[in-house]
């Protein structure tokens, strides 16, 4: 048996994929600059390297037989020549990657193919930025097409007097222009998809935002079935323009009248599917390794009538410490995950809380007590 995963990134989401993975078995290598990193706590191995120390990440995939990601840092072009030179199975591949490190590429894509998703206009200039708002009129969002997540690398504009501001702040990245949509909720679906092509979507959860960061997912959505079955068909039609094997995470818009449209793509396991853990028959980091390793999907069916996701973000700059353990650990049903990052400041992931409840009001009431019970 084929029993060696190495995984680039060493942060939370390859913690939890090297949980899933050491359960099954596997042997698993850690790439990441951070010594000690959250995921090379329970990995077999760490190398210390940057995410695009391309003779580093040779190393892991010689000593592989399977390579993924947690993190989008690593270049398409050199993933796409690392795949002639190593004889393990790279998932996803060079030519997704390079699609999900440039938004601006995915919404073409999504225009190709005729998907529903806000206008956009790729800007090079000051002008070009002025000409766009005239053209999709404000509020617009001047966005970063590379590194840009958690709200970095975006900037909106709701009146003229902020159309400096924001390119002042961009100027220096590579930009396009998006139209805002007056959405009533974002939504997201995590959906699997394996070597040979099978897909296996994830309920339908909505996620809570705040400063561009993810603070709350409700699973499964409270939204109409009309809405459900829009954002699931979406979902579905996008991971199959999509190559390679894994979980995947897709984020949506829903307008007050069920409009659904696509916002971006996630290559990875996602903050929206951390609630399948305790929430779902197999977690999306099972699923993950079960995905790029070739083994069948597990159900995705969820094991309780609701749960709330909450993120446990750091509020200061300075040395991690865990405080108020024993009073989340003493509401019924309350999962608390923490992620061992040694170093806190604010808006960090430092870990999340799921609470899992026979109704979604009754788990968001706990989730939201467990988070103020809690700092890190």
């Amino acid at each position: 048996m084929k029993n060696r995963i190495g995984i680039i990134g060493g942060g939370q989401l390859g913690k939890m994929m090297a949980f899933e993975a050491k359960k099954m078995g596997f042997y698993v290598t850690i790439l990441d600059p951070t010594p000690d990193s959250p995921a090379g706590q329970v990995a077999d191995k760490q190398i210390i390297a940057g995410f695009n120390d391309e003779k580093a990440i040779i190393d892991v995939a010689k000593n592989s037989d399977y390579l993924t990601f947690e993190i989008e840092n690593t270049n398409g072009e050199f993933l796409d020549k690392l795949e002639k030179k190593v004889p393990c199975k790279i998932n996803p591949s060079g030519k997704s990657w390079r699609l999900f490190q440039d938004k601006l590429a995915q919404k073409k894509l999504f225009q190709k193919y005729k998907l529903p998703t806000p206008k956009f206009i790729q800007v090079n200039s000051l002008e070009d930025l002025k000409m766009s708002i005239k053209k999709l009129k404000l509020p617009v969002l001047l966005k970063a097409r590379f590194d840009a997540f958690d709200g970095r690398g975006n900037a909106l504009i709701n009146n003229k007097s902020e159309i400096i501001r924001a390119w002042e702040k961009l100027k220096d990245k590579k930009l396009y222009v998006e139209e805002y949509i007056p959405f009533d909720k974002e939504l997201a679906i995590m959906i699997a998809r394996s070597e040979n092509g099978q897909i296996v979507p994830y309920p339908v959860v909505e996620t809570i935002q705040k400063n561009n960061i993810c603070h709350y997912v409700l699973a499964p959505a409270q939204i109409s079935n009309i809405a459900k079955k829009r954002a699931l068909k979406l979902a579905i039609k996008t991971i199959k323009l999509l190559k390679g094997a894994g979980v995947f995470g897709i984020e949506m818009f829903k307008t007050p009248n069920d409009k659904v449209l696509l916002n971006e793509i996630a290559p990875r396991v996602h903050n929206s599917g951390h609630y399948t853990i305790e929430a779902c028959v197999t977690s999306q980091f099972e699923q993950h390794i079960r995905a790029i390793t070739g083994l069948p999907l597990g159900s995705t069916e969820m094991v309780t009538s609701a749960a709330v996701m909450v993120n446990i973000l750091g509020n200061r700059l300075g040395k991690a410490k865990i405080e108020g353990l024993h009073k989340v650990l003493a509401i019924p049903n309350v999962a608390v995950h923490i992620y061992n990052k040694k170093e806190t400041k604010p808006e960090r992931k430092m870990g999340h809380i799921t609470v899992i409840d026979k109704n979604i009001h009754s788990a968001y009431k706990k989730a939201t007590q467990a988070r103020k019970d809690i700092s890190i």
